[in-house]
């Protein structure tokens, strides 16, 4: 078997990890290629290095996304101790993947679907009472509820899957694909039996030739990080129209991330608004006084950055051309990295013909 992964962003790597730890897929077998790899910062075409990043409840309630998610929170815990054991020595803060509590909270109610789904497996799970909504401001929430989540350093967490991977034997080659035909040319070692293409390109689908999916589109977002070491804490306010977060990252930098926006076919990456900045933190602040006086923050970075979102949801499909077998896994808008591990799951059984997970 040779396999081709096409995106070296977190849905990549989740996928190979998926090949090598649940497949038993030499990773001498598989090459990522792309035209951005773990340790690129670019804003405007790689999206996971900018990422907030934590589990939450961000995704929709569809079936599959359900799926996805709780697989993702479900196995996070074996993909954590599978690095750990191979970065002897280090800790879930310095690895860049580690628990933290989280609020969640909701303008409406959310569809019992979405519900009983996440009370059914979430740790230290707990609806908020009516006098714990109501001690928010501007206006009390409709729903909240408490849970034990976990947090990513998205960029450290990257490098390091990577890192893994690499010592497992999966070879990363850094190179821009206009068709995705040319990925049959990047393989790991000797050409052996069937081959496969996994297509991750993120928002690359929108152009690459082949695929040109132009249901792909940018949900542009924008973020404030401030350091703030006495926030150990998630805090999230889902609007109809509106997304506000705290997401602390692990690390001894004690980075939080306070956001942020949702802004649909916007492919502005560049350019950071002063406004947006000015209205996150005023947010922020008021979801979460802890974090202190708006004056007062230390502020590390402001970051703008292009989810891959799709309408319709994420592509997980499969496809037969001249014995050829490709995946596409491409199009989780802002929770390829809590989702994106079940998406990595599915993309590999179907990769391997099998009907049922």
């Amino acid at each position: 078997m040779s396999v081709t992964i096409v995106g070296g962003g977190i849905v990549g790597l989740y996928t190979a990890y998926c090949l090598v730890e649940f497949a038993h897929v030499p990773a001498s077998q598989i090459c990522i290629v792309g035209k951005y790899l773990p340790g690129d910062q670019s804003a405007s075409g790689y999206t996971s290095p900018w990422a907030g990043g934590n589990w939450s409840c961000i995704s929709p309630s569809d079936e599959n996304t359900l799926f996805y998610d709780r697989f993702t929170y479900e196995n996070l815990g074996k993909l954590q101790q599978t690095l750990l054991k191979h970065f002897e020595g280090r800790d879930g803060e310095w690895l860049g993947l580690a628990r933290r509590p989280t609020r969640e909270l909701w303008d409406y109610v959310p569809a019992e679907r979405k519900i009983a789904s996440l009370e059914s497996y979430l740790e230290e799970y707990r609806v908020l009472s009516q006098a714990e909504l109501d001690q928010f401001r501007p206006s009390p929430p409709a729903f909240g509820i408490t849970f034990k989540t976990w947090n990513f350093n998205c960029p450290v967490f990257l490098y390091n899957m990577a890192e893994f991977l690499r010592s497992r034997g999966v070879k990363f080659v850094r190179a821009e694909l206009t068709h995705l035909a040319q990925a049959t040319a990047y393989v790991n070692g000797e050409f052996k039996g069937k081959r496969m293409i996994f297509n991750c390109t993120g928002l690359g689908a929108h152009d690459l030739g082949g695929v040109k999916d132009h249901k792909v589109y940018p949900a542009r977002g924008q973020v404030v990080v401030v350091r703030a070491p006495h926030v150990n804490e998630n805090c999230l306010r889902w609007g109809r129209d509106y997304a506000t977060y705290v997401i602390p990252r692990p690390g001894a930098v004690k980075e939080l991330v306070l956001g942020g926006f949702l802004q649909v076919d916007n492919w502005n990456a560049q350019d950071a608004s002063l406004a947006e900045t000015e209205d996150i933190l005023q947010r922020t602040t008021t979801l979460l006084p802890k974090i202190g006086n708006r004056s007062d923050l230390q502020i590390l970075r402001v970051a703008a950055g292009l989810r891959p979102a799709r309408y319709g949801g994420p592509r997980l499909e499969r496809e037969l051309q001249d014995g050829l077998v490709i995946v596409h896994n491409y199009g989780a808008s802002g929770y390829g990295y809590q989702g994106g591990l079940g998406m990595g799951y599915r993309a590999m059984k179907l990769a391997l013909a099998e009907s049922k997970l």
